[in-house]
């Protein structure tokens, strides 16, 4: 009989403390830990991947890439590798305060879809600039020109569930505060989901079709092209990165 070990498992602070952090050209700060099955040079593309200019929004982060996190209680652990036990126990991410510094934790083995992977770091990426800055006005303003024009979809179910809400006819006579709210809500929403879109774009190739969920219909192609553009002319690729749409063209 073949008797498996079970993997390891340190608190994040143990983690932290036992590994050594990188700085890609663009000034974010990442790492590993155990068997994260991502190379050094898939975490620096991966890393470097996210615009210069948004960097500055992300100072105080740093992103750990490891295995699988878990949350034990109140406490913050990491599996050393990957088991079946801890992966039905496992979370996509998990933030943590680590001094100065805002430390997020990301599961690499929750699947084996690198694409998937590539994703998770992207939105966490996005909703820690959003977090710090908020949304481009001019991005919003964008944004709500093709909500009222009622373009077909929306790029995550958030972003769906908030359009809705804000377009309620009783919400968009009253024009109160509950209302701003609601826009806001939606505005930062399609914002983070768009720019975890453009940052994937550049990080690795992109089906736009692969981003389908069921709850809800995707965002037309033409709008979503039109957010990504300006969130390049906001945000432009680093140097050895490429921002590319490419329409499919029906045979």
């Amino acid at each position: 009989m073949t008797i498996s070990a079970q993997p390891d498992l340190w608190s994040a602070e143990k983690v932290a403390a036992h590994t050594t952090v990188a700085t890609a050209p663009n000034g974010l700060r990442f790492t590993s830990w155990a068997d994260a099955r991502i190379s050094h040079a898939e975490m620096e593309h991966l890393v470097g991947a996210v615009p210069r200019l948004l960097a500055p929004a992300l100072a105080g982060r740093c992103y750990y890439f490891v295995p699988l996190v878990l949350l034990e209680g109140s406490e913050l652990m990491v599996a050393s590798a990957h088991s079946e036990e801890g992966a039905e126990r496992a979370i996509c991410h998990r933030d943590l305060t680590l001094g100065p510094i805002q430390a997020v934790f990301i599961s690499t083995r929750l699947t084996e879809d690198r694409f998937g992977l590539i994703f998770e770091f992207c939105i966490n990426v996005a909703h820690n600039f959003v977090d710090a800055v908020g949304v481009p006005t001019s991005f919003g303003e964008l944004v709500w020109s093709q909500a009222q024009a009622a373009v077909r979809g929306e790029t995550s179910r958030d972003a769906w569930d908030a359009r809705r809400k804000v377009h309620l006819p009783e919400a968009e006579a009253t024009g109160s505060a509950t209302n701003e709210q609601s826009r806001k809500n939606y505005e930062e929403a399609a914002f983070t989901d768009a720019l975890a879109i453009y940052m994937l774009s550049l990080a690795t190739d992109v089906d736009y079709q692969d981003l389908r969920e069921r709850e809800y219909p995707l965002l037309a192609a033409p709008a979503l092209a039109e957010r990504l553009r300006h969130i390049a002319s906001l945000f432009p690729p680093n140097s050895g990165y490429e921002f590319l749409i490419r329409y499919r063209r029906r045979s």
